[in-house]
């Protein structure tokens, strides 16, 4: 593979990286555009070995062969062990491959070298929810108390739906714009939460309640997308979403995610396709549809159209 080819594919994993595991949509772009940006210097930096074995790593985890992918990317970090991107790919890769204890173990380690990194610690998360751990759990193993780390924590919180968690490590931070910002959101969904609760009126034409159940189910289906057992009830609540707004392209993105999960990989098309006629400017939403349309038409065997759609990711979002 050329220099001008790996630089490509590079850039590529980089896109797909940041949003190949569901994210919240209090999105991280700062950090994202510094990593995409860095990616031609994290080329320049490492050997035709190491490079060859990294990206048919990535080639054989975009076909879903984990084992193998582990395999080429074991030999990455002998060649290269102190390259925490390797540790981190890793931690995904075993987590990818159902080994939680494996991709805890890197997860700690990439956290611990760089707290700072929101992917790292959203792995590390992730990893811990599928064993029905918590962070508590790992404290004594990680930089807990590191104020970016604590602020990245309340935001995958946040994302889970664990508004009192986040709130409470939120009081522990220093204030701050992205502190008062990420306060104001979830002190908003408590407070439409409450009002849905206590409500009596269920007029079917109250502006207020339309938005309370829309922003609602999203909350719900942001919470479900990043539980690894949370599939079945994703794709209940995506259908019901989908019947009471049916030209909401982020609920077309849930239902195709989860029937890609149940591997009913045409029927996630139709709906993904269907996602983009109602799409207008939300470049992060495309991006997870077109990487969700390229995961379908790979497993039906397609690749040109699996390329296709991979190809209108756009790095940085």
């Amino acid at each position: 593979m050329s220099s001008t080819m790996r630089r490509a594919c590079f850039l590529l994993w980089v896109s797909c990286g940041i949003i190949c595991i569901p994210l919240n949509t209090y999105a991280q772009e700062e950090n994202d555009l510094k990593v995409a940006k860095s990616s031609e210097v994290f080329l320049e930096e490492y050997s035709d070995e190491f490079q060859e074995n990294f990206f048919e790593g990535l080639k054989q985890k975009s076909i879903q062969n984990y084992d193998r992918a582990i395999i080429y990317l074991l030999e990455c970090r002998r060649l290269q062990p102190d390259n925490n991107a390797v540790t981190h790919e890793l931690a995904k890769l075993y987590f990818l491959d159902k080994n939680y204890p494996e991709s805890l173990s890197y997860g700690i380690e990439s956290i611990s070298e760089a707290p700072h990194n929101y992917w790292y610690l959203y792995t590390l998360v992730t990893s811990l929810n599928a064993q029905g751990n918590t962070i508590g759990t790992i404290e004594n193993d990680i930089p807990i108390e590191n104020k970016v780390l604590k602020e990245n924590l309340a935001k995958i919180y946040y994302g889970q739906g664990r508004f009192e968690a986040a709130l409470t490590l939120l009081k522990s931070l220093d204030p701050s714009k992205s502190v008062s910002l990420l306060e104001q959101n979830i002190n908003t969904v408590l407070a439409q939460k409450k009002t849905n609760t206590t409500s009596v009126s269920y007029t079917a034409t109250s502006n207020s309640r339309v938005t309370n159940d829309l922003e609602s189910y999203k909350s719900r289906i942001r919470g479900l997308l990043m539980m690894p057992a949370g599939n079945s009830l994703l794709l209940q609540v995506s259908e019901e979403a989908l019947e009471n707004y049916p030209a909401q392209p982020y609920f077309y993105y849930a239902n195709g995610y989860a029937l890609n999960r149940n591997k009913k990989y045409r029927n996630a098309i139709e709906v993904l396709e269907t996602a983009l006629d109602y799409m207008l400017s939300d470049i992060s939403l495309a991006n997870k549809i077109y990487t969700e349309l390229s995961t379908a038409y790979n497993a039906i065997s397609n690749p040109s159209k699996a390329n296709m759609y991979l190809r209108k990711v756009k790095p940085g979002f």
